[in-house]
């Protein structure tokens, strides 16, 4: 069975929507670089390994990665799943995981990378939004793309109320990337992922009010 570690930063609600999942893997540690992060709590309540790696404890992101590689390596993980770690890392880090470090961010990439997305669509005048779960590597928010989701932006949407249509979204195709990861389906070709079993359509999840 291939085994996984969870990175968040605070709540982790799509690391809870991974650990409620019914996957075919195991979930070897959820590692935190805030010791105040709730998800912490959330994981330890249903039995999963914690760890915190507080950055705030190294002098400069070099250290703080590889102590957190370090970290990582000691639960010999096949997968890194970040669920809202916020955290950006490093070339080297990158580099060590490639192949095997998922990230979900909250825009139809290469569309909005960076944060502040959602007030970003809002000012563009975008009419769908989404979200995108990719490979990471070391040019932020450019790695290659597993799966996304799309949602209609509507008139009277705020910053908030678009996030968490998002949101929701997020949670159902980062299970689904993790899954075909595990299952051993998710394969990259010339920077391009391909999904073993599954056409093209099926990497494109269209939320209600779409499609």
């Amino acid at each position: 069975m291939k085994t996984f570690v969870i990175l968040i930063s605070g709540r982790g609600s799509n690391m809870q929507a991974v650990l409620d999942a019914a996957l075919p893997g195991r979930c070897a540690a959820v590692i935190s670089n805030r010791p105040q992060a709730a998800g912490l709590a959330w994981a330890a309540a249903r039995g999963v390994a914690t760890v915190v790696v507080d950055h705030r404890r190294f002098p400069d992101r070099a250290d703080f990665d590889a102590a957190l590689a370090a970290e990582i390596d000691k639960h010999a993980p096949d997968l890194v799943i970040l669920a809202g770690f916020m955290r950006v890392l490093g070339d080297d880090f990158v580099r060590r995981f490639a192949g095997r470090l998922l990230n979900v961010h909250p825009s139809l990439l290469p569309a909005f990378p960076g944060l502040h997305t959602h007030a970003a669509v809002l000012a563009a005048g975008v009419k769908i939004h989404g979200a995108t779960v990719h490979f990471v590597t070391p040019c932020l928010d450019a790695g290659p793309i597993v799966i996304q989701a799309a949602v209609p932006v509507l008139a009277d949407d705020s910053a908030e109320v678009l996030a968490a249509r998002v949101l929701a979204q997020e949670h159902v195709i980062y299970v689904t990337a993790v899954r075909w990861f595990l299952e051993g389906r998710l394969t990259l070709v010339d920077g391009r992922v391909r999904v073993a079993g599954e056409s093209a359509a099926a990497a494109v999840l269209l939320s209600p009010g779409l499609g």
